[in-house]
């Protein structure tokens, strides 16, 4: 059965039923969360799913309760409405897990993981049993096994630095030379001056594909003259 809307003729039951896989296909996606140490784990993906779950099945009610309206009543119905406003609603509890911290952006997946346990917990309000089973499967395939394929996956990685030195010619330059001699990008420079203590911070966004920098690059700008503080993420 596609659309499962009684089990054993019993309404109540299929109600129960959708409530309960739904609970435990948000729980599942929550606790590869959770074990990761993401800000929205175990409970907040199954509220999410459980949620999700009863609105719609609220939105169904809505249109079985008042179904024997004729076309002249006044009161327009469309469970759909109802369902829809999830979809926009997650969003805000999605962007609430989403951290930018300079060029790298944490929580994008567990925000895209909390929108698909709000969609399963629909499919599973509508009684669709197979799909929801399915999109759990897959959704735990790529959490659990995608991630192994990181390591191997050749992806820019970034690093930001700010290099506070005595205001001198000739400094910027000899940071980039550096930069070009490891093959590091310059995505991004910001730059300003302090007058009053004679000295110049120069802030960027850099870029490569091989390995991490961060460590071996700043016992490299130490060496350069006038450097006085060097910090970096």
């Amino acid at each position: 059965m596609f659309f499962a809307d009684t089990i054993n003729g019993s309404f109540e039951l299929a109600i129960l039923v959708k409530l309960l896989l739904a609970a435990l296909a948000g729980a599942a996606i929550g606790l590869e969360r959770e074990k990761h140490g993401r800000p929205a784990g175990l409970r907040t993906h199954l509220l999410v799913a459980l949620g999700a779950c009863l609105i719609t099945v609220v939105s169904e009610a809505f249109h079985l309760k008042y179904a024997a309206l004729d076309g002249t009543s006044s009161m327009r119905l469309d469970p759909a409405r109802v369902a829809a406003q999830i979809v926009v609603g997650i969003g805000f509890l999605g962007a609430g897990v989403i951290i930018k911290e300079g060029a790298s952006v944490r929580g994008l997946t567990t925000a895209a993981s909390l929108w698909l346990v709000a969609g399963l917990g629909m499919a599973f309000g509508m009684g669709l049993f197979v799909p929801g089973v399915m999109a759990t499967a897959l959704a735990l395939l790529s959490l659990i096994f995608l991630k192994k394929l990181e390591p191997v996956i050749n992806k820019d990685r970034y690093l930001d630095i700010a290099v506070t030195a005595a205001n001198r010619s000739g400094l910027q330059d000899e940071l980039e030379e550096l930069f070009a001699e490891r093959h590091l990008r310059i995505t991004d420079i910001r730059s300003h001056i302090d007058l009053q203590h004679g000295e110049i911070t120069f802030e960027y966004i850099l870029t490569q594909h091989r390995r991490r920098m961060g460590r071996e690059l700043t016992e490299a700008v130490m060496l350069l003259e006038g450097v006085r503080k060097i910090r970096y993420h």
